[in-house]
């Protein structure tokens, strides 16, 4: 009899455990909660209607006939009167030429960026004396740059005079920018008496010109990929020189691999801040087409056709960098 009874008894299952892995996706969930709900809340009524916009012709209801706006729908008609709009005269280029004209230009400067901050991080991530000062150097243009500070800055007239060459020659300018134009002039001199092609030569003496930019834009990588290093257990790089491993083998061995997945982050960072930023030529443009006072459907065409080309770039960083990721799996329970 007892030995039926305990047959008969229900079994209870036990609940298993949720692995490491799955608490650290949990708690990211949790740290991107805020983001998620603001986004629905604030945001998304606000991409519906540039959407509608973008398909339809805004006008203005009199107040007489009691107020307000309506919107026509016409279709793609928005995307075919500005796709091939001509944005430069002289050159006659379209807006669709304009968007992939400065693709080229723009990769070269997501990829400096990245090497920049990636070099800067390897060398904070040193023992040094004053480590934390120089960290807090290197982020501070990251704050200044923030809010009305950058509006100050992208209207600097100071900073625009000298960059002008038309300042440099008639002699308002004769310190900073004449020291930075004869750089780049040797910079590309030197180059080509290497035999490099032109090509070349003119994306150096380009990045040269904008490396007050670049690092101005690198220091939120720095940090991420500073917080990487960080998280490389010191076992490893002891381990290795153990085995006679030189310090440029466990960078691409160890360190390289190890941090690859905040490689593709800011890859992703980057490409965002570089293609909206409002320094880009074709955001400048889109910005200019608008204004305050009524919304335009050719603008909100134009900003959605830009966004495609946004989302692609996104994709290939995805697809590119993809295949080259480390992830450390572990089966923690």
């Amino acid at each position: 009899m007892d030995s039926t009874k305990a047959n008969d008894a229900p079994v209870v299952k036990k609940r298993k455990k949720a692995s490491l892995t799955a608490k650290k996706a949990r708690v990211g969930w949790i740290f991107v909660l805020p983001f998620i709900v603001g986004l629905i809340i604030l945001y998304l009524g606000v991409i519906l209607e540039s959407i509608e916009y973008s398909f339809a012709t805004y006008a203005t209801i009199p107040a007489v006939k009691g107020g307000g706006y309506s919107l026509t729908w016409v279709g793609l008609e928005n995307y075919a009167t500005i796709l091939p709009k001509t944005v430069d005269t002289e050159t006659g280029e379209t807006f669709i030429e304009m968007m992939f004209t400065g693709f080229g230009s723009q990769i070269v400067e997501v990829v400096a960026i990245i090497l920049l901050s990636l070099f800067l991080a390897v060398i904070l991530n040193q023992k040094m004396i004053g480590r934390a000062a120089f960290r807090a150097i290197f982020f501070l243009p990251v704050v200044v740059g923030a809010g009305i500070i950058a509006q100050i800055d992208f209207s600097n007239a100071l900073l625009e005079s000298m960059s002008s060459t038309e300042a440099i020659s008639t002699g308002a300018v004769q310190t900073s920018a004449m020291s930075a134009m004869v750089d780049a002039m040797d910079i590309s001199m030197m180059f080509q008496g290497l035999g490099f092609g032109t090509e070349l030569v003119e994306v150096v003496t380009e990045l040269v010109g904008n490396i007050y930019d670049i690092v101005n834009r690198a220091g939120v990588q720095m940090l991420i990929f500073l917080a990487g290093l960080q998280s490389i257990s010191p076992s490893i790089y002891e381990s290795c020189q153990m085995e006679g491993a030189t310090a440029w083998e466990m960078f691409w061995k160890i360190t390289l691999p190890m941090i690859s997945p905040m490689i593709l982050a800011n890859a992703v960072y980057t490409v965002i801040d570089s293609f909206t930023a409002e320094s880009n030529s074709v955001m400048t443009y889109i910005l200019g087409l608008g204004s305050s006072v009524s919304p335009s459907g050719t603008q909100a065409a134009a900003a959605w056709s830009y966004f495609i080309v946004v989302i692609v770039m996104l994709i290939l960083a995805y697809l590119v960098l993809g295949k080259v990721i480390y992830y450390d799996r572990r089966n923690d329970s």
